[in-house]
This record gives C-alpha cells, structure tokens and sequence, in this order.
C-alpha cells in the first residue's frame, strides 16, 4: 500500500483515477444538501456546527443577508464549487449589495436588483442560501478543512483523514478543482493557534466527524463514508459547510505521511468504494 503515495505504477493510477472519479456502489450516495443538512439538524449537539441555511427566494435570501451581512448561495445539488456565490451587503454605500461568483465581482444598488441577477444565474433550480462564515486565511487567502470520515472493517466510524484546501486567488470557494491548494492543517493554523489549542481543535474535528456520520446514518443507513467541509471562524469555532457522501479521497495522497492515504485507500477498498 505503501507505494500508492509514493511513485506509482499506471496500473496502481488508473486504480487510484478509477476511484478518485466514482460515486459509492453501496445506498447512500446523497446529493441533495438540503436534504443532508436536515438530517443533521434535529441532533442538539450537532445543530450549533451548522450555519442557517434555508431554500432560496426572494425573501429568504432578504432576510439572510439583513441579518447576516454576508451569505452563500449555492446549488442544492452541485459539486465541486460550481455556482456557489458570496453575496454581501455593503454597509454605508446606501444599501447597495455585492455578488461575487468566480472571480466576477458586480455591485447592486438595489435589493431588486441583485434578486434579478441571481435568479438569472439559478435559472429556477433548487439553491441554497447560508449564513457567510468569514473563513481564517493563510497568506491572504481563504481555507477550510476536509474532515474524511469511513467505517472501518470492523464496522466502526473512524476520522481517517485531515487536510486543508486554500482558496485561488480572487475565488469564492476553495475547492481543488476550482484552482484551490492543498496544504496540512497544522501550517494552516499557524499564526491562528498555538500547539495545544490545534491539538485540542483537531481532536474535536475528529469527534465532530463521527457524531456527524453516525447521525447521517439514522436516516441513510447504507452510508460507509463521508467528508464534512469545515469553515473555521475567527475564534476557532468550526462550522460544517457541507456534508459530502461521495468524498474525494485522492487529495490525502498530498500529505507527507502516506500511512493516512494507505489507510484511506484500504478501507474504501473493504466497503466497495473501488
């Protein structure tokens, strides 16, 4: 296993691309965030890691951003980033409002305006509107963390994996396939932490992956994986932006220690993930 993180052969790549683009072959492969984010919810412990979220629509996104200031919009049903927009409104510029999507920036001056705008782009399919969390930046530049969570051979849940994703510059979203970086939580959190609060901060990321999985889990029983996007605010508190149930687990490969990709690797392999 070990040679999977290190040089490897075609045939291991085409094993590891094989993987790294297939959905789960087991029951719970859940698209809808929505949906995802409901199942969560009624658990007390866990509601308070999750921003507001509601259906987009003329009023809910209003209200949101009265609220808030700062808010996501983004599809029920997307991956990788797509079309995911942060949407502002501006204080002291006589109410005007901003939405960035991309690298596009563009300024409303009215409410109605912005809504036309961005009922344009949605085109009247199912999206989101969340609370913004202004995310922790390295080197000027926005991240959150992937938390991979899978049930062993054993049958248990376990938090396999911890790695950062920082933002392109001038993008919304830090996704890798839309130009974002990877790089180990540890250098992430320097400057934000010092050793024994990451250390604490880390091991509760790991609770938190767990907790989140074994409630998923009550609704959807077929789940074996899952990967939280997690958002870190100014006081460290986390906050999960979304729930994936069909991870990428190649972005592990990334790490110096390639016993976390190995382990990864093998226990997608045991629940029918290849």
């Amino acid at each position: 296993m070990g040679k999977l993180g290190a040089s490897r052969s075609p045939a291991e790549g085409r094993k590891v691309d094989k993987m790294r683009k297939s959905k789960p072959n087991y029951s719970s492969y859940i698209v809808s965030k929505w949906a995802k984010t409901r199942a969560v919810i009624p658990n007390r412990k866990l509601a308070k890691y999750i921003p507001e979220t509601r259906k987009l629509n003329r009023d809910s996104l209003k209200t949101m951003l009265d609220r808030h200031g700062m808010v996501y919009v983004k599809p029920n049903s997307g991956t990788y980033g797509i079309g995911v927009m942060r949407v502002e409104r501006l204080a002291g510029e006589g109410g005007a409002y901003r939405c960035h999507i991309g690298k596009k920036i563009q300024t409303f001056a009215q409410y109605d305006d912005l809504y036309r705008h961005i009922a344009g782009l949605t085109r009247k399919r199912m999206y989101l509107v969340q609370k913004g969390i202004h995310l922790l930046k390295y080197k000027k530049r926005r991240f959150d963390l992937r938390v991979m969570v899978q049930k062993t051979p054993a049958g248990n849940w376990q938090t396999t994996g911890l790695i950062g994703r920082v933002a392109a510059p001038g993008k919304v979203v830090t996704n890798v396939h839309n130009g974002g970086k990877l790089k180990p939580v540890e250098i992430l959190l320097q400057g934000h932490a010092g050793s024994a609060k990451k250390s604490r901060l880390t091991s509760k990321l790991r609770t938190l992956g767990t907790s989140v999985a074994r409630q998923l889990r009550t609704k959807y029983r077929g789940l074996k994986e899952i990967g939280l996007d997690v958002a870190l605010d100014a006081k460290l508190h986390p906050w999960i932006l979304e729930i994936n149930t069909a991870p990428d687990p190649y972005i592990f490969r990334k790490l110096k220690d390639k016993r976390i990709f190995a382990r990864i690797y093998r226990y997608s392999k045991a629940y029918g993930r290849l």
